[in-house]
């Protein structure tokens, strides 16, 4: 078959000829023409309700902040609190109306074009990198700088360098500032500061939308509302901090468990400009993985925890992909394509694993496997 990218050789899932393939894809269209052609009133009862949520929910935060939090527990919950709505407006709103999944209400509040969300990253920006490149080149090593965002190694395809001795930490402190990294992911800042292949002057201009981003950004958060909370401006200053960092970390976990899993498979490009419909659904469901979990958990998630099926409908309403998840999942099985699913902390487990397997030079892995499994059997015994 000639393949527009090469697929690994060692994958779970069955070589399908290229009649099967075709056949394949066209019944993954069906199933979402299904969905497509009958969007209605209980999608926009959904969205406008998680847009009530993320409004409430931050009223409520920041005013327990600033006018109790010097009083630790109310501290504790408003930052909480604040956390989830920052969450829930990044993942199961911003993420979702920037896909374009309600320009069909017309309401220009939600309108993929027009949203800009509370985090650094620009509009433009993300849906470049993301809608555009990660969502086009999913998962191809050199086309999608999702694959490890210029700053992990975390397919054996990419070639070693010795920066990813320090993968494992690393990705630690990338989830600490994830904001910050996918605000800057457009820069490719690797390219001035490893490869030397990008002048700073050129980055300086290339910023000029996230620079302004920033401003807007950090004198929301960590000027405007601590200055208006007068005695209380420590505790809303703090309060802040955490809560963008409770964001980072929980939406970074979501990525990776999405992306990096040890069977998420990584691709080599051979010919993007043949590959077919029908190829790049294939693509998406071998490159993804999804978790399991509770409704609320779902939401938190943005409905990335049905991540194979957003990959495949990015522009479905996210509220509908676990009706279509069976479907995907019983024709995945009818065809011997490997549908990678598990609860979230067995695909966080493996994230790790594969990041420490892929921080060594190809044929080390083994090595780190077998370690791996000393520890696991340490556990064990303990127990």
């Amino acid at each position: 078959m000639n393949m527009s990218v090469k697929f690994p050789l060692n994958s779970k899932s069955n070589y399908l000829t290229p009649e099967q393939v075709e056949e394949f894809g066209r019944r993954v269209e069906e199933i979402r023409r299904e969905v497509m052609d009958n969007l209605g009133e209980a999608d926009a009862k959904y969205i406008y309700k998680i847009r009530n949520f993320v409004r409430y929910s931050e009223i409520a935060s920041r005013g327990m902040l600033m006018f109790g939090g010097w009083i630790p527990p109310v501290w504790l919950v408003g930052t909480g609190l604040l956390g989830i709505s920052k969450i829930v407006e990044n993942m199961e709103l911003g993420h979702n109306v920037m896909h374009g999944q309600f320009d069909w209400l017309n309401d220009p509040s939600l309108n993929g074009a027009n949203y800009d969300w509370d985090t650094i990253a620009t509009g433009d920006d993300w849906k470049h990198t993301h809608n555009y490149v990660h969502h086009t080149y999913t998962n191809i090593v050199g086309k999608d700088h999702d694959v490890g965002y210029g700053l992990l190694r975390v397919s054996e395809q990419q070639k070693w360098e010795p920066r990813f001795l320090l993968n494992v930490p690393m990705a630690m402190q990338l989830m600490v500032f994830f904001e910050w990294y996918v605000g800057a992911q457009n820069l490719h800042l690797e390219d001035a500061l490893v490869y030397k292949t990008k002048s700073w002057k050129e980055v300086w201009k290339d910023s000029a939308k996230l620079r302004k981003k920033v401003v807007r950004q950090v004198g929301k958060d960590y000027v405007f509302f601590p200055l208006i909370a007068g005695p209380n401006a420590i505790p809303v200053f703090l309060g802040n901090a955490v809560a963008n960092v409770i964001r980072s970390l929980w939406s970074s976990a979501v990525i990776f468990n999405g992306h990096f899993t040890e069977d998420a498979e990584t691709f080599e490009e051979d010919n993007t400009e043949t590959e077919t419909r029908a190829q790049w659904y294939l693509r998406q469901i071998r490159g993804s993985s999804n978790f399991s979990g509770t409704q609320g958990l779902h939401i938190l998630s943005g409905n990335l925890s049905h991540q194979i099926e957003h990959h495949l409908f990015p522009d479905m309403p996210a509220n509908r992909y676990s009706e279509v998840a069976p479907k995907i999942r019983a024709l995945c099985e009818e065809y011997g394509v490997n549908y990678n699913e598990a609860n979230f902390m067995k695909q966080f487990w493996s994230v790790w694993v594969r990041l420490a397997k892929c921080s060594l030079p190809n044929g080390y892995s083994d090595q780190v496997s077998n370690t791996i499994q000393k520890v696991k059997n340490l556990f064990s015994f303990a127990k």
